[in-house]
């Protein structure tokens, strides 16, 4: 089933908790680095090749709180079938290709055609371009963002769109790409009261990948993703057991016993009913 979810505004956000960005382009060209330079604020020269890794996140954004998967896929296309689930099961879409390769941008102009062929909605969903690796592109530059440009602005249909360079190793506009889709979305009033200090400021954290997935969640060093180290959960669940009598348990006999003659007086007085020592 297609998602009919667009993010248009702040109203309908509160009917839609969680809503999940896809990650895509070719082999190498930094999707990962992207995504961890923007969570966790680290870099690493290291490759590793991705099989598929989901991110959970939740911002608060003032007037809304934004839910976000963000699914990190693979760049080898010997996996089309997961890669058309998660086409299917988008947002938006931020489409990373290199500054210095081209071919890499071929390869997201094929993952742009599948998005087209899969969703007759695709004009509606926000995208963003983004060209990584601009740190080498003094010196190994083969795709101008002129190039790219034309190509999306000019050559495509209508799109709620972006394109934009980056660099995950000097982290630069890092965090601009995901600001990025909170304007295509128009998910902030347009006076963007709410982004004064980053606009972007997190609540929880979790992370799984697929090549883990019977190993329980990971959280971040930071935030916690289990609600019970949430002080408001907290108080929100103490205030619900003082207001739900039926609920609470009776305390220990222990705790009787170290109780003073008082309170057992009053024990005793109340028969039956639940006892709560304060």
């Amino acid at each position: 089933m297609t998602p009919k979810c667009y993010f248009t505004s702040c109203a309908e956000m509160s009917d839609f908790e969680h809503i999940r960005l896809v990650i895509l382009g070719g082999a190498g060209v930094g999707k990962s680095c992207i995504i961890k330079r923007f969570l966790f604020k680290n870099y690493s020269d290291k490759y590793r090749p991705t099989v598929e890794d989901l991110y959970n996140r939740e911002y608060d954004l003032g007037p809304v709180t934004l839910k976000v998967d963000i699914l990190d896929t693979s760049g080898e296309m010997q996996f089309p079938a997961m890669r058309r689930l998660s086409i299917a099961n988008a947002h938006a879409f931020l489409m990373v290709y290199a500054t210095t390769s081209e071919p890499s941008l071929n390869c997201v102009k094929q993952c742009f055609e599948e998005i087209r062929e899969q969703r007759a909605d695709f004009q509606n969903i926000p995208m963003v371009f983004v060209g990584n690796k601009s740190d080498l592109s003094g010196t190994h530059r083969e795709v101008r963002i002129e190039d790219v440009s034309e190509w999306v602005y000019c050559e495509l249909p209508k799109l709620k769109v972006k394109v934009m360079e980056c660099s995950a190793k000097d982290d630069i506009n890092i965090v601009d790409i995901f600001k990025t889709f909170l304007t295509l979305s128009r998910i902030i009033p347009t006076n963007n009261e709410y982004e004064s200090s980053s606009g972007l400021k997190r609540r929880s954290s979790a992370y799984v990948s697929a090549s883990s997935k019977a190993k329980t969640r990971l959280a971040s060093p930071s935030i916690g993703c289990d609600k019970s180290n949430d002080p408001s959960f907290l108080i929100a669940e103490s205030s619900q057991a003082s207001t739900s009598d039926h609920k609470s348990k009776p305390r220990s006999r222990s705790l009787i016993r170290r109780s003073s003659r008082k309170t057992k007086q009053q024990i005793q007085n109340a028969g039956t009913e639940d006892c709560n020592i304060q």
